[in-house]
């Protein structure tokens, strides 16, 4: 077994800069080499070159990164009295992570060398693996110790220790996942006469957190309120009386007044005088005020298709597993001023021998289109990840007068890792729409 081993640190020092014809990212580092002590060789000293990349340098948290780590030249030799042959050396390594996320990195490659005369350098070796982004930062990747094995005539080992203050050869920087407000509200009824007492049911709060149910005249708030608090599964359920015959909505909040990021879109309520009495009877004709009402509707959605199925993907190659999702139909006929959110979140996705894709690989690009004369404008979500945390699919604004019929769709493309196992990988995705 020829084994040839680089124990290296200084992992938060910058990358070496390109020289001449020196790829950007390779670094060079003095090491000690200690022959297998079968070989009866001297120990070799010398410089180690080396680079490290990263298949995408800018990943979110919870993506995987492929990392490719190739060591260029190094001081050992074949420590054989005869040649080595062509492709029989396995190499291993490691990858040495700093800055915002620290560990290491276990890296392999496959046998392919070129033959190696008695006393001749050892080659160039090639090595890959993969790590998971748990943290967002800069991110520093430096060269870690590597291994050559050989089963060929005899097991030997060559173990190599590079010298302190080994460079950073590359770096990426992980950004956060985007997260998405998913609170909402219903209401019993959409409208009643003055001081009815209306029941709000609310969900996607902060368990046990403060909430405000209050009425909405516009964009201001009535008088009319009532306080509440979410349960440990972060939904509220409260009785407002409704007086003010402005009314146009009711909504929902965390703290002390009603932000975007921590309350609810507002549910269409109208406060509606009950009918006068007809007058009493006379001789003479009288005039009668005839009252229709309008009813409000609700929001509702529907989905075409009961499963979504993506493209297959070569193993070794990874790459992107293409599909669409069933086209969604939402349907708002509440009347109200209020506009509505479509939002989507994704598990895990879970293949053979329970091994998992993160579902942050997964992302769409979503559109959306308003039916003809809606009087509300549909907008798309943007194009990104979908991930656990939730992505906005589609929205319509806060309007005088909203509703309308529209239709949603998004393709979406799941980014397989190389050599990921055979097998079909089964995530749930979920819409809520409010």
């Amino acid at each position: 077994m020829a084994v040839l081993a680089a124990v290296t640190g200084g992992a938060l020092s910058p990358p070496a800069a390109a020289v001449g014809g020196t790829p950007p990212g390779q670094v060079e580092f003095p090491t000690h080499c200690l022959p297998p002590q079968e070989a009866g060789l001297p120990p070799a000293d010398g410089p180690t070159s080396a680079r490290i990349t990263v298949d995408d340098p800018a990943p979110r948290v919870g993506d995987t990164v492929t990392v490719t780590y190739r060591v260029a030249a190094a001081p050992a030799v074949n420590p054989l009295p005869s040649e080595l042959p062509a492709d029989v050396l396995t190499p291993t390594g490691r990858v040495l992570l700093g800055g915002a996320q620290s560990g290491e990195v276990t890296v392999t490659g496959a046998k392919r060398n070129e033959p190696v005369p008695p006393g001749g350098a050892l080659p160039a070796v090639t090595m890959t693996g993969t790590f998971t982004v748990t943290a967002p930062g800069a991110i520093t990747l430096t060269p870690g110790p590597y291994t050559l094995h050989t089963a060929h005539l005899l097991d030997l080992a060559t173990v190599c220790a590079a010298g302190p203050g080994t460079p950073v050869s590359e770096r990426l920087t992980a950004t956060p996942l985007p997260t998405a407000n998913l609170r909402g509200l219903t209401l019993a009824t959409a409208y009643g006469a003055p001081g009815a007492r209306v029941k709000v049911t609310g969900a996607g709060f902060a368990p046990g957190a403060a909430v405000t149910v209050a009425g909405r005249a516009g964009a201001a708030e009535t008088g009319d309120r009532v306080a509440a608090t979410a349960d440990r599964h972060g939904e509220v359920v409260a009785e407002l009386p409704l007086t003010d015959r402005a009314t146009t909505g009711v909504v929902a909040y965390e703290g002390t007044a009603w932000s975007a990021p921590r309350g609810t879109a507002p549910a269409a309520y109208t406060v509606v005088d009950p009918a006068p009495p007809p007058p009493a009877r006379t001789p003479e004709p009288v005039a009668r005020e005839v009252t229709a009402i309008v009813e409000p509707g609700t929001l509702a959605m529907t989905q075409a298709g009961e499963s979504v199925t993506l493209g297959a993907v070569p193993y070794g190659d990874g790459g992107a597993a293409p599909g669409r999702i069933g086209t969604v139909t939402v349907k708002d006929a509440r009347g109200g001023p209020a506009g509505w959110s479509l939002v989507g979140k994704v598990t895990d996705f879970t293949g053979p021998g329970g091994i998992r894709i993160p579902g942050a690989r997964l992302s769409w690009t979503p559109s959306c289109t308003a039916a003809a004369g809606s009087p509300s404008a549909c907008a798309a979500g943007s194009a990104g990840v979908v991930g656990p945390d939730g992505a906005v699919l589609a929205s319509t604004a806060d309007a005088p007068t909203a509703g309308g019929t529209f239709t949603v769709d998004a393709a979406v493309s799941l980014q397989v890792p190389p050599y990921t196992p055979p097998g079909a990988y089964t995530a749930v995705l979920t819409l809520t729409l409010s």
